[in-house]
């Protein structure tokens, strides 16, 4: 089962999931190995976290929001 962590002001952290591209192509992952993906926008590794969001101080409006799957 994949776990996705939302950090205040950062990435998402995902565990436990295959990444794919909007072609289907899938990212290499180490295995067992949480991956940070970029939420502030300025990654230049994208879909994955470089670190950009601290050099332009990413503020985000919450962590997570609520809702009620359908």
């Amino acid at each position: 089962m994949a776990k996705v962590t939302v950090r205040a002001n950062g990435p998402y952290l995902v565990e436990g999931a295959e990444i794919r591209d909007a072609n289907g192509a899938v990212f290499p992952v180490e295995p067992g190995k949480p991956v940070a993906l970029c939420r502030c926008g300025a990654s230049q590794r994208k879909p994955f976290c470089d670190g950009s969001h601290l050099k332009i101080g990413f503020q985000a409006a919450e962590t997570a929001a609520s809702f009620t799957a359908k």
